[in-house]
């Protein structure tokens, strides 16, 4: 059910569940791994982003080495399992860190979904909205905030992936842990489970708006432990913290059926 590249940094890329393929295969902006590149580069499928999605290193500092199922970053040892039922697979996380050690981890899902897909989430869920929505929103950006908050789905609407407008837009669906996403009749079900952590899921929306050089389209749906894309600007309660054990789990979750 699920195609792994230990080569390019455990991405996974193939998940068939429900029937369907359900992660898209990126633009085609590099062919063979990405070891020891510096900037990140879309290349589809599940990336692990882990201690950082944006900021420093840029999505972190595991898709650009090998691994086999362990992988180690700085002071952390990252070790996840996969379990594969009947149009379900739960994936099992171990990090092994120092106590107080703060991170953001997310699992960077670009899906493959066509224009009218739609995304579910709790009604009433606080987003944060970054930078790059500032155009099109109906408010001055505020200064040099690095987000701003507003209620799911916001006034870009972002439960719809529409038709390609030349916008981009990412935000945090601040605890929110479960998200569904239907497609030409599938439903794919991703939900994060970390008791006593911040889960949230990280979105973002490419409508053909990025890079501006040559823009293509993206969706990205990403259960995340924590509640900013950058752990550089996040405050208490915003990032993961290993416990005095030294030892965090947590499982994601994914299910897909016909609707």
């Amino acid at each position: 059910m699920v195609t792994i590249d230990a080569a390019d940094g455990g991405r996974w890329t193939s998940l068939q569940l429900g029937g369907r393929e359900w992660l898209w295969a990126g633009p085609g902006l590099i062919t063979g791994p990405r070891t020891d590149l510096a900037t990140f580069i879309d290349a589809g499928g599940v990336d692990e982003c882990f201690p950082t999605v944006r900021g420093f290193p840029d999505h972190g500092g595991l898709w650009n080495q090998p691994w086999d199922g362990t992988v180690a970053y700085d002071d952390a040892i990252l070790t996840r399992a996969f379990t594969a039922g009947a149009d379900t697979v739960s994936v099992d996380y171990h990090l092994e860190a120092p106590a107080g050690y703060r991170f953001i981890w997310a699992a960077h899902a670009l899906l493959d979904c066509v224009p009218g897909a739609t995304i579910s989430v709790q009604p009433g869920t606080e987003c944060r909205l970054y930078p790059e929505a500032a155009p099109w929103l109906p408010w001055t950006w505020p200064g040099d905030a690095p987000w701003v908050t507003a209620v799911w789905p916001t006034p870009l609407e972002l439960g719809t992936f529409g038709p390609t407008d030349g916008t981009a837009a990412g935000a945090v669906l601040v605890d929110c842990p479960t998200v569904a996403v239907r497609d030409r009749g599938s439903e794919l079900t991703l939900t994060l489970s970390c008791p006593g952590q911040p889960v949230s899921t990280a979105l973002w929306r490419n409508q053909g708006g990025f890079p501006d050089d040559a823009p293509y389209r993206s969706l990205g749906v990403e259960p995340m432990l924590g509640r900013v894309f950058d752990l550089a600007t996040a405050g208490p309660g915003d990032a993961a913290v290993v416990p005095e054990s030294g030892e965090l789990t947590w499982r994601l979750t994914l299910s897909a059926r016909s609707v």
